[in-house]
């Protein structure tokens, strides 16, 4: 049956009651909607050198959307920018891109060849406003001349340009994003890049997979499988290419989440009744129950600015709700007042938690499943998707100004599409072909 794991988790949470209604928040700024000025930037395609031209196209094509997509630019159309192909400094008339209509503020300009088998790429970043000393970048990349190549060199110095610019955070352009494909009964894990590129698959266990989380230091994903003992923990190794050990445990065990040290694991176990929340060490060794009370208790993760504390979703109250607590079970506060809320993802600042909520979840109730982001401090949310069908599973970027969701339009479990929007609720767009669900976008 195509919805059988999905009915799973919602089996886990779902006991029957009445729905507590929701009240209007304030609005919730999430870092993306501040109201700060986006910097307009203008993006040259690069001059070519000798060698193959395809790999020129795939660079500028990949640039130009890693700076498009960063959430924090104003890119000038192509249209409007000045028809000359500027490789080098000495080449560039910087009045050119300040003034109208270009009226850049930042301009990136290079050059590209192909020498002995090697792609070189020199990538400059001037600001367009400062005539006298307009150099703020210049890097050199030299790779393999492949189609890939051209595409990683583009990423490396659009996280580059995202650095310089963008506060000192980080850009995502060179991270990753696992997630669970569907396709003939099986659920395998995959990977792809930051925007959709390079989908294929980690495992290929032959059977059914759910909620890849890949470590913080990117070389393990731990994933739920189903086998002859039920849903267990399983651990990927993504150095050695191959599974490594976690330790099985009794009942149905799922959901598991990497603390930020990298050192701890927590999950849903069933293993004493109820499904409760475990933490173990990254072998599944010295596990400890941290939940104990009636109603199944389930999708654990850890505050990774922090890593003390743990949000989840308990079905303790009735319906499940969101909750957060201390990583030795204390201090519990439920964060949700009603409705139906699933799959936490707390943003890399620790100040938010991205969920799926259904807030009129009720017997002839209407309403929808979408995606929500709480500020944790003030329990105030906004509603980030609307009217699009079924939304689950966010996942934060780890600039904090993205989020990864899984969407089917017609409710239809085959139908699920990985997405990714600004922070905001903006910018929305799919990232996979049906059959994709359950992101988790890496820590870097």
């Amino acid at each position: 049956m195509q919805s059988a794991t999905r009915k799973l988790f919602l089996f886990l949470l779902t006991l029957l009651s009445t729905t507590a209604a929701a009240t209007a928040q304030d609005n919730v700024f999430t870092g993306t909607n501040t109201g700060a000025d986006r910097i307009r930037i203008a993006v040259a395609d690069f001059k070519s050198g000798s060698g193959d031209t395809s790999l020129k196209a795939t660079f500028d094509a990949t640039l130009y959307s890693d700076l498009a997509n960063a959430g924090i630019f104003d890119i000038v159309s192509k249209s409007l920018i000045p028809q000359t192909t500027p490789g080098t400094p000495s080449e560039i008339t910087i009045a050119q891109w300040s003034a109208a209509p270009a009226s850049a503020a930042m301009v990136a300009f290079g050059n590209i060849s192909v020498q002995g088998g090697q792609l070189i790429t020199n990538g400059f970043l001037f600001d367009a406003n400062n005539a006298q000393y307009p150099q703020v970048l210049a890097k050199q990349y030299s790779d393999n001349a492949t189609d890939d190549a051209a595409r990683q060199t583009a990423h490396k110095f659009a996280d580059e340009i995202i650095f310089r610019l963008g506060g000192g955070v980080a850009g995502i352009a060179e991270t990753k994003i696992f997630y669970i494909h569907a396709a003939g009964g099986q659920k395998e894990v995959w990977q792809m890049d930051y925007d959709g590129a390079n989908q294929h698959a980690v495992t290929h266990l032959g059977a059914i997979s759910l909620s890849p989380r890949v470590s913080p230091d990117n070389t393990r994903v731990a994933f739920s499988s189903l086998g002859r003992d039920g849903f267990q923990i399983r651990m990927y190794s993504l150095l050695l290419n191959r599974m490594v050990n976690f330790s099985a445990a009794g009942g149905t065990n799922l959901s598991p989440a990497w603390s930020p040290d990298g050192r701890s694991i927590a999950y849903s176990s069933s293993r004493s009744g109820d499904p409760e929340i475990w933490i173990s060490d990254v072998n599944g060794a010295i596990a400890r129950r941290i939940t104990s009370f009636k109603g199944p208790d389930v999708s654990p993760v850890f505050n990774p600015k922090t890593g003390s504390q743990i949000a989840w979703i308990s079905g303790r109250t009735g319906l499940p709700q969101l909750y957060i607590m201390d990583v030795d079970g204390s201090g519990v506060q439920r964060m949700t007042d009603g409705g139906y809320a699933t799959s936490p993802s707390w943003s890399p600042n620790g100040q938010f938690i991205a969920f799926a909520w259904n807030r009129k979840y009720g017997p002839g109730a209407p309403g929808g499943q979408d995606i929500y982001v709480m500020e944790v401090a003030s329990k105030r949310w906004i509603q980030l998707t609307h009217d699009g069908g079924r939304c689950d599973f966010p996942s934060w970027s780890p600039d904090g100004r993205h989020i990864a969701y899984a969407n089917t339009a017609d409710g239809r479990d085959d139908h699920m599409k990985i997405w990714t929007m600004l922070a905001d609720g903006t910018q929305k767009h799919a990232l996979s072909s049906t059959g994709g669900d359950m992101p988790n976008w890496s820590w870097k």
